[in-house]
């Protein structure tokens, strides 16, 4: 996906086009934490969708829950899914700024190998 270090460096639109593939694949990431979310807040913890969406999202964002969840079903769904979002934080990220780093650390490298 990325070239070699003893390539060239892409030329900008190249760039701008690997970095909105990036940025829309992260995109699905959170849609598709979102919607399990929302899935599992509305029929678990008897949530309304509106509901199921704001606890989801706010759980996703880091933020933490606003309802209280009365079933134990719901509380093991809730502490589940805070840890997938967690990690699913960590990975959205990194899609994201993957080709902003790479575009860095590409071009470092062909600076160096210009200077010995």
């Amino acid at each position: 996906m990325f070239e070699h270090h003893k390539q060239t460096l892409l030329p900008r639109r190249e760039f701008i086009r690997r970095l909105s593939w990036s940025m829309a694949a992260g995109l699905g990431l959170i849609v598709v934490s979102l919607s399990i979310g929302m899935v599992g807040y509305h029929f678990l913890g008897g949530l309304a969708w509106i509901d199921a969406f704001l606890d989801a999202a706010m759980i996703l964002s880091g933020m933490g829950p606003l309802s209280p969840l009365h079933s134990d079903a719901a509380k093991l769904f809730a502490g589940c899914y805070a840890i997938y979002c967690g990690i699913a934080l960590i990975a959205t990220t990194g899609v994201i700024l993957a080709p902003v780093i790479h575009r860095g650390l590409h071009k470092f490298h062909l600076e160096w190998d210009k200077e010995s």
